[in-house]
């Protein structure tokens, strides 16, 4: 019905005038009921809480070697009839994944990869980077960290640049990825691909922004190449 109610309305409006762009033939599917409903909003940080909220230590840093730096953040994915919340733990230097899960109520698993990938005890020289999140902020979370004696950084604006890293992660990982495919049919499909990308990513994929070299490569010891790419404006 609705495919009969579309070729009306495009043969009336196509005898009036051409529709020009993509906006514009949005706008008409709109004004006539034939667009699908969007979407309600995933809030991934709800920095309302009681915890303590840590300053900026990475204002002006730059990673100097691995484990100098790990961004965390989430984003969500979705699955047919749901949605699911990635935690992805980052390491500033190599630019590879030492973390992540799926796992909504337990953050701390992707932190806990992470200081496994590192080798655990005291890792003092490392500061951990997220927004203000609950996720981070808990005693939980804070906990963890302050036993691996990590230094604790967060976001002080909602401000994307002020988690430049962990974005860049996220954008990489949908543009090049998840945007390009079937939505996953459950929970268990989509940890079984997510995983299959972040290895392609940590261990085949070669990032500009260090030299062309492998993440992984590059955190376990090899020299970073020059940056091939700029910021925009500069």
């Amino acid at each position: 019905m609705g495919g009969v109610k579309l070729h009306v309305l495009l043969t009336a409006d196509l005898g009036r005038d051409i529709v020009r762009g993509r906006d514009t033939f949005l706008a008409l599917l709109g004004r006539h009921g034939l667009t699908l409903p969007k979407k309600k909003p995933r809030r991934t940080t709800d920095s309302g809480h009681v915890y303590f909220k840590y300053p900026n230590l990475t204002e002006g840093l730059v990673a100097a070697y691995p484990n100098h730096v790990w961004y965390a953040d989430i984003t969500y994915i979705w699955i047919e009839d749901d949605v699911l919340y990635l935690h992805l733990v980052t390491d500033g230097y190599s630019h590879a994944v030492l973390g992540l899960t799926l796992e909504a109520e337990n953050t701390a698993m992707a932190l806990e990869m992470a200081i496994a990938a590192a080798g655990g005890g005291n890792l003092c020289g490392t500061i951990h980077h997220s927004d203000r999140g609950v996720q981070y902020a808990c005693n939980k979370y804070v906990g963890i960290l302050m036993e691996h004696h990590i230094r604790i950084s967060m976001t002080e604006r909602y401000n994307p640049t002020d988690n430049a890293v962990a974005e860049r992660m996220n954008g990489i990982l949908k543009d090049e990825w998840l945007y390009h495919q079937a939505m996953f049919r459950d929970y268990g499909e989509a940890r079984r691909e997510i995983a299959s990308m972040i290895d392609f990513y940590n261990n085949v994929r070669p990032h500009m922004s260090i030299g062309n070299k492998k993440p992984l490569d590059v955190y376990h010891g090899e020299v970073p190449g020059r940056k091939l790419w700029k910021a925009k404006g500069r």
